[in-house]
């Protein structure tokens, strides 16, 4: 197991660590008492789920969890439940044996196989198929499965990190996920908070992604304002890109506040990121809310209307993009009455 670092290391000023290649720059108390968790539940053997907004860092934190516990000298493999149909997900799982299906033509060892003694972590576990749910809650049950076509059962013993950005427990009261699988996932679980609620991590993340990409260019202080002040409906996936952007265009050693891709209601309210609030630009106020609503909607425009180009465009999935203009919606809906 890695030596344990815990808050007062993070306090001496040392904000940047690195978890199976992924980097991670922590800067504020709400990720470092995140991170303290991370410590101690990782010691542990519970399943763990990971829950946030799309970018906000739960692949992090999973990678955390295992690097911490005592099986990190032990296999990380890791997937997402949406990348795959159900028939291919089912074999990439649990594997499948030679003649199990036309083009089987070898055996071939399931990710829970190749995972043993080690950590699985499952992403996206929300848009689990419901027959994979009932698979999956047995295998964390610890019953033998068979592969695909096997005749042999198969056990292993592995620890289940799982990571989602849909509210479980409603998709428990809809029948979209399981009551059972809910509870077994999660024994533990950790929220990661969204950019937006961790501030004081915006310029040292906006300043790690600049020197990844040219060392020699710098932000100026207007610039680290108007970072501060934007909302961040996409997360450190949407900083990330900002960054990058700013780093191709920018003219000079200093990159300016014009040289953000962001929108000109933050540029114009850089001094108001304490309060929650934004300008219109008009000298009226409009809550986060109501400027994510904008982005949306703005975003929907530029993709004339097509919906996962739109959720790609603001680093969200196209489930979340959905559900927040049902919202919409209803909220018009309700207003009308």
């Amino acid at each position: 197991m890695v030596e344990s670092l815990d808050m007062r290391s993070w306090d001496r000023g040392e904000n940047v660590r690195v978890f199976l290649g992924m980097p991670a720059v922590i800067a504020s108390e709400v990720m470092k008492r995140l991170m303290s968790s991370v410590e101690r539940v990782a010691r542990s053997s519970a399943t763990v789920l990971v829950t946030g907004e799309s970018g906000s860092g739960k692949e992090l934190i999973a990678r955390a969890v295992h690097q911490y516990s005592m099986r990190s000298h032990k296999p990380w493999v890791d997937l997402s439940c949406a990348a795959l149909p159900e028939h291919l997900l089912e074999s990439e799982l649990f594997g499948y044996d030679k003649g199990a299906f036309s083009g089987a033509d070898a055996h071939k060892p399931g990710l829970f196989e190749l995972a043993d003694k080690g950590t699985i972590f499952l992403d996206e576990i929300g848009e689990l198929d419901p027959k994979m749910q009932v698979k999956l809650l047995r295998v964390l049950d610890g019953v033998p499965y068979y592969r695909l076509g096997g005749t042999k059962k198969v056990a292993v013993d592995v620890r289940v990190v799982a990571a989602t950005n849909q509210d479980l427990e409603a998709g428990v009261a809809e029948g979209r996920f399981r009551n059972d699988l809910y509870h077994r996932l999660s024994q533990i679980t950790l929220k990661v908070p969204p950019l937006r609620k961790r501030f004081e991590d915006i310029g040292p993340l906006a300043r790690h992604f600049l020197a990844l990409h040219d060392p020699g260019l710098q932000f100026s202080e207007a610039a680290l304002e108007v970072l501060a002040a934007h909302s961040w409906p996409g997360n450190i996936r949407e900083l990330r890109n900002v960054v990058t952007k700013a780093a191709v265009l920018a003219q000079g050693s200093v990159i300016v506040a014009e040289d953000l891709s962001l929108s000109a209601a933050a540029s114009e309210q850089a001094a108001h990121k304490g309060n929650g609030l934004r300008s219109n630009g008009t000298g009226a106020s409009i809550s986060l809310d109501g400027m994510e609503r904008r982005m949306i909607l703005e975003a929907l425009e530029a993709t004339g209307g097509h919906q996962q180009k739109a959720a790609a465009r603001l680093g969200i999935s196209r489930r979340t993009l959905s559900r927040k203009l049902k919202l919409y919606e209803s909220e018009g809906a309700a207003a009308a009455v």
